[in-house]
Parts: structure tokens; C-alpha cells; sequence
């Protein structure tokens, strides 16, 4: 954690060692590749890194996206949900495009192979806590139970039993 001048220091001199050790075994970072992210409201310094004897400025970023998963400098989940929500969405669209008739078996089928894995991918890492973020996970299931024929004129929670599936503000 960088909370002092000295911090930074440090972390800009153990930059310095790294690439002086990938110089001597002959494996060069691309400074052009390298990122920094800061995290906090604290005044971001900035950072360089030698490359061929030159030095360049490392680019600052406030958002990445690694294994498909958006980290953001405010470490709030709502650009991964976002991302998530549009592309679940879609799948709900080409679904309800190319099915005129869904039925329980179907939709099963085709929610849990299709629509489902997308807003679920690496929840464990993004965990939605924000209302926002779960009212936009809710509205993805309740868009999709809306496709099954025979079940329009039955309640929610009944929809979500015979579906066998579950609440999203339970479930989180």
C-alpha cells in the first residue's frame, strides 16, 4: 500500500531493480503493456519503467479488464454487471428471435446453457451488492421467464418455482 512519499519511492526503485534484473537475463518487460491503476482518492504519482536504456512513463488507467472480469479504480462491480446485464440481453434477444415457442423444458435449456453463465461468470469475484447492480441481474431473469409460454398470467415467485429457479436478492 502506497499511503507515503517514501512508498512510492520504494515501489519506483523496485521498478528500476526489475527491469535492470530483466535486462540481465535477457527478458525485457514492454513498458508499452505496463499499467498502473490507482486505487483511492489519494493523488496518483506517476511511474516509469527503463526500457533499452530509455526511460517511459507508465500508462495510468482506471479501469482493466483481466479473464473478463472489469476492475475499476473504485473497485465497484457496476461496469463487470453492465457488461454482464448487455451481453445476457442479447442472448435473451436472438432467443426470442429464433424460438416462437418456449416451453418449461425449453426454457430451462436454453436459460442455463445460454443466458445464465453470462451474468453469473465470475461472480464470486465482482459480487453485485450495489441495489442497482442486483435490480439489473433481476430484470435480466425476469425478462426471461416472460418468454415461457403459459406462465404469463401466474405471479413471480409461482413463474420462479416452476422454473426451479431462484430469487436474485435471495440468492446474493
Amino acid at each position: 500500500m502506497i499511503s507515503k512519499v517514501e512508498d512510492s519511492d520504494q515501489l519506483q526503485q523496485d521498478l528500476y531493480k526489475l527491469a535492470g534484473w530483466s535486462d540481465k537475463w535477457l527478458l525485457s518487460f514492454n513498458p508499452e503493456k505496463c499499467k498502473v491503476m490507482h486505487i483511492g482518492h489519494r493523488h496518483p504519482t506517476q511511474y516509469y519503467m527503463e526500457d533499452n536504456g530509455q526511460t517511459r512513463c507508465l500508462q495510468t488507467i482506471s479501469e482493466e479488464k483481466d479473464l473478463d472480469v472489469y476492475i475499476t479504480s473504485d473497485l465497484k462491480p457496476s461496469r463487470q454487471r453492465a457488461v454482464a446485464s448487455q451481453k445476457a440481453m442479447s442472448v435473451l434477444g436472438m432467443i426470442k428471435r429464433n424460438f416462437k415457442r418456449i416451453t418449461v423444458h425449453d426454457f430451462k435449456i436454453l436459460y442455463n446453457s445460454y443466458v445464465r453463465p453470462h451474468p453469473e461468470y465470475c461472480i464470486q469475484a465482482w459480487s453485485p451488492y450495489l441495489v442497482a447492480d442486483i435490480t439489473q441481474l433481476e430484470q435480466i431473469q425476469r425478462r426471461a421467464i416472460k418468454l415461457v409460454q403459459g406462465l404469463k398470467n401466474t405471479a413471480y415467485q409461482d413463474r420462479l418455482k416452476t422454473l426451479g429457479l431462484y430469487d436474485v436478492y435471495e440468492a446474493i
